[in-house]
């Protein structure tokens, strides 16, 4: 009677260890892709408030500062703005890239695999 429980038992510690083993591997995986740019770092951060404090600030001085500031404050805006989105294109090629790597590598690991399972 008491090896069925044992069995149990077993099994049970099994699936517990492989699920810690998960979600280690899950931190891992969260952290290398933090690295690359999926989670917003200070740099970043700090980069979209001083983006956001030159677009108030330059269209401010455009309404403020009359027609002799008006066209030199909104193409400083437009500037600002094209810097920005220059800078988030770049930031998903770099996603992107992380992505077609990773996806490579699941794929070259499971033709090995296959080449395994095919020759047992």
């Amino acid at each position: 009677m008491d090896e069925p429980f044992k069995e149990l038992e077993d099994e049970i510690d099994d699936l517990k260890q492989e699920l810690k083993n998960f979600q280690q591997e899950k931190e891992r995986v969260r952290a290398i892709v933090g690295k690359i740019g999926g989670v917003p770092t200070f740099n970043t951060k700090l980069a979209n408030w001083i983006f956001i404090v030159v677009i108030v600030i330059t269209l401010a001085i455009s309404i403020i500062g009359g027609e002799r500031w008006q066209l030199l404050m909104i193409e400083a805006a437009t500037v600002a703005l094209s810097v920005k989105i220059i800078y988030m294109i770049h930031c998903q090629m770099k996603m992107n890239h992380f992505k077609l790597w990773m996806l490579s590598s699941i794929e070259w690991r499971l033709n090995e695999m296959m080449k395994h399972v095919r020759k047992s």
